[in-house]
């Protein structure tokens, strides 16, 4: 008996003896969804924004070697046809003919320029010429309309922006050296 005793003593504690309960829970429960507020807009809108195509942030020096020129740290709304003019015969996209009018030389224009706005801006400056020759000649009876011409070119080409785009007698383009 003894040993039934002992065997009860020792056995009572274990059929005591259970594991605690564990409940594992995944979601918020409703008390804490209405707390945390609900997100679901401003999560659409960063899916949509980490989504969305953007240009590619480029480098000044990147530009350029693009042909696409800095923007200008001056407001040139002011800029001149003469400035104008300036800029394209430096690029290269027009250039000085050797009898006084500017051409379109758009196959050695360096950088981008819009071709449109380089013809109507050749136009408007070679209409400004012929009336500034038919002038000149006006007061001038004694010369021709041509010498009258060649006579402006050559006073003329002096005064051309550095690097600008000059053609030469024999009919080659070159830049103006200073």
């Amino acid at each position: 008996m003894r040993h039934a005793i002992l065997c009860l003593a020792l056995c009572a504690p274990l059929g005591c003896i259970r594991a605690p309960e564990i409940v594992l829970v995944d979601r918020a429960t409703a008390l804490e969804q209405q707390a945390a507020g609900s997100y679901a807009e401003l999560e659409r809108k960063l899916a949509r924004a980490t989504m969305a195509p953007r240009p590619a942030p480029l480098t000044p020096e990147q530009l350029e070697t693009l042909g696409i020129a800095p923007p200008s740290l001056v407001d040139d709304t002011e800029r001149t046809d003469a400035d104008r003019v300036d800029a394209l015969l430096a690029q290269h996209c027009i250039g000085e003919a050797k009898d006084g009018l500017i051409v379109e030389t758009h196959d050695a224009c360096k950088g981008a320029a819009d071709r449109a706005q380089a013809n109507e801006l050749i136009e408007r400056t070679n209409s400004a010429r012929q009336q500034l020759w038919r002038w000149m000649k006006e007061r001038k009876h004694e010369r021709s309309l041509d010498e009258v011409r060649r006579a402006w070119h050559g006073e003329h080409a002096r005064g051309v922006v550095c690097g600008g785009w000059l053609q030469r007698d024999d009919g080659k383009w070159e830049e103006k050296k200073c």
